[in-house]
């Protein structure tokens, strides 16, 4: 009994360790829609930062875009020529992008990075619940025994469009989400005899499996009414199989179904060989990805807003890295570290969150694009504004540095947010650097955190983590015992971070 079992496509599996975090509440209507981007995005050539253009075709030639076809956003950043879709949300200022996402110490495993994001542990720990099923233990204590009831007769989290549940809503002692490939093939699962259930472990494992079966039954009574109830209000395009999910969410949301956590997948962005067609760059794997993203989150918004339901959702996307600086032979990409990340809806702040990443032509063949800012902050930022979840409880059950992002803005159901205009302005030399790198910036009374990271991501060392004093600053930084090669110093002055390139040459 020890391996998780699919029953009508509900994912079971052994009683977990008590979660490590409590403390989260939180009574409202909003809806939050993960869009996973399986197999690690390449976010250069997602969006593209045309202040870093003529070095990016000396480091990634045989795959780069042609920039007479690129979809501007902004003077310094352009969409892939596919993305027309979001191109045309972003104008209609319903987009948020956030530069650089990743975590420190970032791991290059398929496996293990989707651990970390859906668990939203620090990569060095291994956490057996999800950022958001420790959010659901304190909302709805004792699950899944009693459940579903008076007070809560609808799924908590739906997996759309799979056969497995993601880990994002792994509670301590049981995955809130219910996988659901279709709201209209729900058929009910035999739940045998009820004979009685013996004192053991064995025992135990019986009647977590028979609670299951049950409330997946009541579940999927209450998900087909939802969806025979529903109605979308636009197409969506029928080949593609990502926005047929989006479809059948917005159809959920619309029948009254009170979900409050929605994730769909769209896989296949390990884009190691052959992401673009030699000689034909906007075409290819990764470019028909991207079509289906864009063309599905437009449908999707679309839908939302012709049925008066679009202040009531947000749409995130996430991967669990981004791609390598460097393309390689096969016309591909590997396993990088940070990538921009995206953020859908009427209630989120249209901008673009932080600085284009620095490529330089002498960029090592393993360098992926360095952490600006750390997924948590957006995880936490998003519970903060969405979900209405102090602070203090965002950290314990995140990360104690937890830095708040503007990521929403004031809408008629959401707390107001003020956009980060002020950006951090710094000098540093020299560079390359032998012994001492000096860096210079302007400051408020606020929190500095300064670190060193090496090329593949792992931070190596904290420089200075306590509050500084208005006025300008000079800080010197110790190189002398670094190994020769690239480094990156993030600098972060309370909610603002930058990140820069230099080299050591010991």
């Amino acid at each position: 009994m020890a391996l998780p079992l699919i029953i009508n496509g509900q994912r079971l599996s052994a009683i977990t360790q008590p979660a490590l975090m409590r403390g989260i509440h939180s009574e409202n209507d909003r809806i939050l829609v993960l869009l996973r981007l399986n197999g690690g995005n390449d976010g250069l050539n997602t969006i593209i930062p045309l202040d870093q253009y003529d070095n990016l075709a000396q480091v990634r030639n045989n795959i780069l875009l042609p920039e007479n076809g690129l979809l501007s956003i902004s003077d310094t950043n352009a969409l892939h020529p596919t993305m027309q879709g979001i191109q045309q949300l972003f104008e209609n200022e319903r987009v948020g992008i956030i530069q650089s996402v990743g975590y420190p110490n970032q791991n290059r495993s398929h496996f293990r990075s989707t651990d970390i994001w859906t668990s939203g542990s620090p990569a060095d720990e291994n956490w057996q619940t999800g950022w958001l099923g420790r959010h659901m233990d304190e909302l709805y204590p004792g699950f899944p025994e009693g459940y579903p009831n008076d007070d809560y007769p609808h799924p908590f989290a739906i997996n759309m469009g799979s056969s497995i549940v993601s880990n994002t809503c792994q509670g301590s002692s049981a995955n809130y989400s219910l996988a659901l490939a279709d709201p209209f093939s729900l058929s009910p699962v035999e739940e045998g005899e009820g004979s009685e259930v013996p004192n053991t472990p064995y025992g135990d494992e019986l009647q977590f499996i028979r609670t299951t079966i049950i409330q997946t039954n009541a579940y999927a009574e209450v998900v087909t009414a939802a969806a025979e109830s529903g109605a979308n209000s636009v197409d969506y395009p029928e080949d593609n199989r990502f926005a047929q999910q989006l479809r059948n969410i917005a159809l959920l949301i619309a029948g009254g179904l009170q979900t409050k956590i929605y994730i769909a997948t769209l896989g296949g962005f390990d884009t190691h060989a052959e992401q673009v067609v030699d000689g034909e760059t906007t075409t290819g794997e990764h470019a028909a990805l991207l079509s289906s993203l864009s063309s599905a989150v437009a449908a999707f918004q679309a839908d939302l807003e012709a049925m008066g339901l679009e202040e009531r959702v947000v749409t995130m996307t996430f991967s669990e890295f981004g791609r390598r600086i460097r393309s390689n032979d096969s016309l591909g990409t590997d396993h990088g570290t940070a990538a921009p990340l995206m953020v859908f809806g009427s209630c989120v702040n249209p901008q673009i969150l932080g600085d284009n990443p620095e490529i330089t032509p002498d960029i090592g063949a393993d360098e992926g694009v360095p952490m600006q800012y750390d997924f948590r902050d957006v995880y936490g930022s998003i519970l903060m504004d969405w979900f209405e979840v102090e602070e203090g409880l965002v950290q314990s059950l995140l990360h104690n540095d937890f830095n708040y992002l503007p990521i929403l803005k004031n809408c008629s159901t959401v707390s107001s947010s003020e956009l980060l205009t002020d950006a951090i302005v710094l000098s540093h030399y020299p560079n390359p650097v032998r012994n001492w790198l000096n860096v210079a910036f302007e400051s408020a009374r606020e929190w500095c955190r300064i670190s060193i990271f090496d090329s593949l991501g792992s931070e190596i060392r904290t420089v200075l983590n306590k509050e500084i004093s208005e006025g300008p600053h000079h800080v010197k930084i110790d190189m002398h015992e670094l190994e020769a090669g690239p480094y990156f110093i993030r600098i972060q002055l309370g909610q603002r971070v930058k990140t820069f390139r230099t080299c050591c040459a010991n």
